[in-house]
């Protein structure tokens, strides 16, 4: 059998408010904001990274470490202090400094999902 076209669309951001989370990471990326509605929001990136932010009223993040990290976002920096202070100023909150880990640090977004501002190279 031959594989089928197949390509990766969107990464999908369940969340209460669509709106206030596309524009935590429409400030933390610098990205095009390109849709939105009540229940769903699109981000448009560089090339054809896209992140799409849906609405979910009953959205419990995830309770890191205890349930491990189900997915995330690793976004890659190269002035790791002054992306943390960026973040934080915007409303993340940092889970986990680089004391055991120096190329990556973890945060939740305003709503709780998980990211990592990670060092390039």
């Amino acid at each position: 059998m031959t594989r089928p076209a197949i390509a990766v669309d969107y990464t999908v951001l369940d969340c209460p408010d669509p709106a206030a989370l596309a524009g935590f990471y429409r400030d933390v990326l610098g990205w095009r904001l390109t849709r939105s509605e009540d229940d769903w929001v699109i981000l448009q990136g560089p090339g054809e990274l896209r992140l799409a932010f849906q609405q979910a009223h009953d959205f419990t993040p995830v309770d890191w470490p205890a349930h491990g990290i189900r997915m995330h976002l690793d976004l890659i920096v190269d002035d790791m202090d002054a992306a943390e202070r960026w973040v934080l100023g915007l409303g993340a909150q940092l889970v986990e400094g680089d004391a055991d880990h120096p190329t990556f640090r973890v945060y939740r977004d305003p709503v709780g999902h998980l990211f990592c501002l990670c060092r390039r190279g």
